[in-house]
């Protein structure tokens, strides 16, 4: 994949962004000021960032709670990220939940599922419907190494395969799934290896040098917009930090975790970025200057913004009697969604209605019409 100076720029922007984010979270969480568990990937960035710079606009990702890179890379906006996690009245869940459980159908976001590995038939059946609709859309659906040993990722992967579906399953394998290790959970070395039984090309790759995240996933995005079905890429990578905030991970030895924090993806990116001339001091100032000032935007904004409004807690639990608007419905507007700042263009976006041909490109339409 041949990216131009400003595209590596931009990959870097987005994984000290997506790092930076989850390190004010994490502080926030300290502080008392976010409640519940708190899902961070530190380390995950290159893979995270990487599979999704290689989405163009109309693509949808069915991201999981580790995923923020993913969010971010398709422009979903750190406002919103943050009034989420300290449960403002204008979060994307209006205060319903806490935690990364978000989507933007704008941005071709699909909310995220708890119970890990059930987003993949998700992911299959929007990649169907789009294919039934004949429209050239590709699906990447995301999961951990422990997603892979349950039943929703076998039932999804022979599904798209049977289906010839335009899905790219990427497998982040941090490691550990919660406090188990992976030579406790597999009897092989490779995950890619179970895309085999499902007839369909996998691959694994270095999932902290996003480079070769990059070129891996491209290939099987390729593949997948051929027309040939699924594909599927693992990512080697590893979660330094505990499963939630609230797990030390004490069960993870010292020596691996410095093993692997010698590996740091944003370090050897900026290690390369150096070594080709393209990031010296005055750019990494810059780009510091930028995330900062994003994270700080996100904070106030999140801390200016009303709490739920008690009085609402039974809104969207029932469906109303005939047709409803789906979220993301051109003139569907909700005044209580945030104000947000799209990460691609910098530029104020609400995330419910304020782009009608945006909305019109993820297929957003009255369910009672279908």
């Amino acid at each position: 994949m041949q990216l131009e100076r400003a595209n590596l720029l931009q990959i870097y922007y987005l994984m000290r962004l997506t790092r930076a984010v989850e390190d004010r979270t994490r502080t926030l969480f300290l502080q008392g000021r976010v409640v519940g568990g708190v899902y961070t990937a530190q380390g995950h960035e290159a893979t995270s960032v990487g599979a999704a710079m290689t989405l163009r606009d109309g693509d949808i990702i069915v991201p999981q709670h580790r995923d923020l890179g993913m969010h971010l890379a398709r422009g979903g906006s750190p406002r919103a990220v943050m009034c989420q996690w300290l449960a403002r009245g204008n979060s994307p869940t209006l205060g319903r939940d806490g935690t990364l459980h978000i989507g933007d159908m704008h941005h071709g976001i699909v909310p995220s599922i708890s119970m890990l590995g059930e987003s993949l038939p998700v992911a299959c059946g929007v990649a169907l419907t789009m294919k039934m609709r004949k429209r050239d859309t590709l699906v990447m659906a995301p999961c951990g190494d422990g997603a892979t040993n349950t039943g929703p990722f076998h039932e999804g992967l022979n599904f798209a395969s049977v289906q010839k579906l335009p899905v790219v399953f990427i497998i982040e394998n941090n490691g550990y799934a919660y406090s188990t290790p992976t030579h406790k959970q597999f009897a092989i070395e490779n995950l890619s290896d179970r895309a085999k039984a499902y007839g369909m090309p996998g691959e694994h790759v270095d999932g902290n040098d996003v480079l070769k995240v990059l070129n891996a996933v491209e290939r099987a995005v390729k593949h997948a917009r051929s027309g040939r079905g699924p594909a599927l890429v693992e990512c080697k990578t590893f979660r330094v930090r505990g499963h939630s905030e609230a797990d030390r991970a004490d069960y993870v030895p010292a020596e691996l975790r410095e093993e692997w924090l010698r590996k740091d993806p944003i370090k050897r990116f900026e290690a390369y970025l150096e070594e080709k001339s393209i990031l010296n001091d005055v750019a990494r100032a810059e780009i510091e200057a930028k995330v900062k000032a994003v994270v700080d935007d996100a904070v106030s904004f999140a801390e200016q913004s009303p709490a739920p409004d008690g009085a609402t807690v039974a809104d969207y639990v029932y469906a109303p009697d005939g047709p409803i608007s789906l979220i993301g419905e051109p003139g569907a507007k909700d005044p209580r969604y945030v104000n947000a700042l799209d990460t691609r263009t910098g530029k104020p976006f609400n995330t419910v209605a304020d782009d009608a041909e945006s909305v019109t490109r993820y297929e957003a339409r009255e369910v009672g019409k279908r």
